[in-house]
């Protein structure tokens, strides 16, 4: 048996050695277990757990071996040894503790300069709103899966998770909160009865819910960096009357978003694809909602992908606010007098938030309504940034 889970933490070794961060690291971990078939699935999933508790550490105690971090990230990631006991000293098995301060504490006593807060290297770039401490601890820790029930659909879908025995948490009332791991696609109908989204995603549609409350029906949505659509569902679910039109640069994008919303039962809608970062010259429509959740560096996801805590460079935060003011400069030339926009990231870096923010206000006759910082990170969630602003000239 101990044999078995040292091969484990050895192969998970001669991976962190091999991996580079140029793809994410759920791509190269597929690659890899595709050209060595004799891992079964048990051996996957104790490899790739290594793994990522490794990088869950970010840039934390860069400077010792990786036999070490390894040893110190597991021990901060996990409650329990978790059948490696062989691999650590008495002391350490002897301070396992089920508190995640508690283990802090422990690794400190061993490593003295080791500091909570520099897993996430850029942690001076986090805005002030956020805890810092709290946010950067729950890295250690992988965020749960959320479900978003969609209208009529309530009790049907907790009928049948409860019929599989699947556990979950009430979150809100139309959030499910579930394991990670849990597989719920051959359970509920996703896009048509559930979206699999965020909860702090979810909770965008307060700020949605003020559109609603203050505009005439139909309102002309335009969201301008649609990805795979799911802001877009959430706006039609939410205000319900809505002449939907949704762009984004790549035409992969817009292909695979047109299969979600014919999966979703949204049918009413155009398509563009644009490359919002330059002047937009193809259509000189207007819009009195428009949704704009920009490109960014996903450090409030980076729980979810926590090889970017450690690949991820400083200077790409410039690179990505130049992107950010780009497109929202670009694209709210296109709402009439009295609408509304809505700027959404997925960071907690002010240069991304704030400071966009800032600029789109200084260029345009606009008025903040409600900005927010959706913290998720008190509910195993991604933490992100909103602000609505509304045109007044």
């Amino acid at each position: 048996m101990q044999n078995r889970f040292t091969t484990y933490f050895n192969v998970a070794q001669k991976n962190i050695t091999l991996y580079k961060g140029d793809i994410p690291l759920s791509a190269y971990l597929k690659n890899y277990f595709a050209s060595n078939k004799k891992h079964g699935s048990t051996d996957r999933k104790q490899i790739t757990h290594w793994c990522y508790c490794y990088y869950r550490l970010g840039k934390a105690l860069i400077n010792i071996s990786i036999d070490e971090r390894m040893k110190v990230a597991f021990f901060l990631c996990n409650q329990h040894a978790k059948n490696y006991e062989h691999l650590f000293k008495e002391n350490w098995i002897a301070n396992w503790s089920e508190n995640i301060d508690d283990r802090i504490q422990f690794i400190k006593t061993i490593y003295t300069d080791f500091d909570v807060v520099n897993i996430f290297e850029t942690h001076h770039h986090i805005a002030f709103d956020i805890d810092k401490t709290a946010f950067i601890k729950a890295h250690l820790q992988q965020p749960n899966l959320f479900l978003r029930i969609r209208p009529t659909h309530n009790q049907t879908v907790k009928n049948k998770l409860n019929n599989q025995s699947i556990l979950f948490k009430q979150q809100s009332e139309d959030c499910l909160s579930l394991a990670n791991t849990t597989k719920v696609e051959s359970v509920v109908d996703i896009n048509r009865e559930v979206i699999v989204q965020d909860y702090s995603s979810q909770q965008v549609g307060e700020l949605m819910q003020i559109v609603k409350d203050n505009l005439i029906q139909p309102i002309a949505l335009w969201d301008c960096c649609a990805a795979s659509g799911g802001k877009t569902i959430l706006a039609k679910d939410i205000i319900q009357s809505l002449s939907i039109t949704v762009s984004d640069v790549r035409a992969s994008i817009i292909s695979n978003l047109r299969k979600r919303f014919e999966e979703a039962g949204v049918r009413a809608y155009q398509s563009f694809i644009i490359d919002a970062t330059k002047p937009i010259t193809t259509f000189n429509k207007k819009f009195n909602f428009i949704i704009c959740d920009v490109p960014c560096t996903g450090s409030g996801t980076w729980a979810r992908t926590p090889e970017e805590l450690y690949f991820f460079k400083e200077e790409n935060i410039a690179v990505f606010q130049e992107l950010q003011k780009q497109i929202a400069l670009n694209t709210i030339q296109h709402l009439i007098v009295g609408g509304y926009f809505l700027y959404i990231t997925c960071s907690v870096f002010s240069a991304e938030n704030d400071d966009v923010l800032e600029k789109i206000m200084q260029q345009n006759n606009v008025e903040l309504v409600e900005k927010k910082y959706f913290k998720g990170y008190t509910t195993q969630a991604d933490t992100m940034f909103a602000a609505l602003l509304k045109k007044v000239s």
